[in-house]
């Protein structure tokens, strides 16, 4: 059965939507961002919270990175190899955008 729904009032009023940026519209890189905007995380934290895989992790970090939304340290912790990724001021601007564009589809 279904049921009679009302637009979110953008919708309504023929009001254009805040296009979604791409770059932060992948579930990937989304949950990346999402962690990150409370901590600074390292590779390991990042590929567990998200169950990605290394590859796609490493891929998906890249762009985030050349898009200039993360810095990504690389070191080590003691003998071991440490990736640690931080969120850029302009990555909490384009989330904050982004959760902004979101909330005209929802009428929110």
């Amino acid at each position: 059965m279904c049921q009679d729904i009302s637009l979110p009032a953008a919708q309504n009023n023929n009001v254009m939507l805040k296009p979604l940026n791409p770059l932060l519209h992948s579930e990937l890189r989304l949950a990346i961002v999402s962690i990150l905007i409370g901590v600074e995380a390292d590779f390991v934290y990042l590929r567990t919270q998200t169950g990605a895989t290394a590859g796609n992790l490493s891929v998906q970090l890249d762009k985030l990175s050349k898009a200039g939304y993360i810095t990504i340290e690389k070191g080590f912790n003691g003998k071991m190899p440490r990736t640690l990724c931080r969120l850029t001021e302009s990555g909490r601007e384009a989330m904050r955008e982004y959760v902004e564009a979101l909330r005209g589809y929802i009428g929110g």
